[in-house]
């Protein structure tokens, strides 16, 4: 858990009585390929560190199209934010795209950590904020980027992201085609 450890300390001061305590509220999980972590429709408790793998947040539309929302890799935090948030039930499904290793984050755990980490309350604002700011410059991106730039941009927030996930998910993320992706990895663009 020395990787969590380090992610949290890079936030905030933490000192070794606050981790211990706080990591023995949390345990590790392994993910096959293919499982999903988290379904739609169910309350969110737990929120994921990834230590190793590549998460895929989904959603399937009205027709049941399925579209990749989001990827996440290593040292980062992932879940349903808003329903884990409002104790909703959940509209994103999480799924490994490889075996994947995470440190689960319980309710208990966060709750505890808000009151008894000394700075908990600013640690829980920096997940949220970031969490928060990726998805806002997500949902700009889709907007205002032509899908060149949002391809380059996806390549540099998820190195080999083409090794690890396949090609007509990376074409969903991007809001494009599998066709179109196939003309944006052409050597020149």
């Amino acid at each position: 858990m020395e990787i969590l450890k380090n992610a949290i300390s890079q936030m905030i001061k933490l000192t070794e009585s606050e981790a211990g305590e706080f990591m023995s509220m949390c345990y590790r999980r392994k993910f096959k390929k293919k499982e999903i972590l988290s379904e739609d429709e169910k309350i969110i408790d737990e929120v994921y560190f990834i230590e190793r793998g590549i998460l895929r947040v989904k959603i399937f539309d009205l027709n049941g199209t399925e579209h990749t929302v989001h990827f996440a890799i290593e040292n980062q935090f992932i879940a349903d934010y808003r329903a884990f948030l409002t104790r909703e039930k959940s509209s994103y499904l999480l799924e490994a795209m490889e075996p994947t290793e995470v440190i689960v984050l319980p309710r208990e755990a966060i709750e505890w950590g808000y009151i008894n980490l000394r700075k908990g309350e600013k640690l829980g604002r920096l997940i949220a904020e970031y969490y928060f700011t990726y998805l806002d410059r997500r949902i700009e991106h889709l907007y205002t980027l032509s899908p060149l730039q949002r391809y380059k941009l996806m390549n540099q927030i998820f190195p080999n992201i083409h090794n690890r996930v396949p090609q007509h998910m990376i074409a969903s993320y991007l809001g494009i085609t599998p066709v179109h992706l196939s003309r944006l990895k052409k050597p020149g663009n």
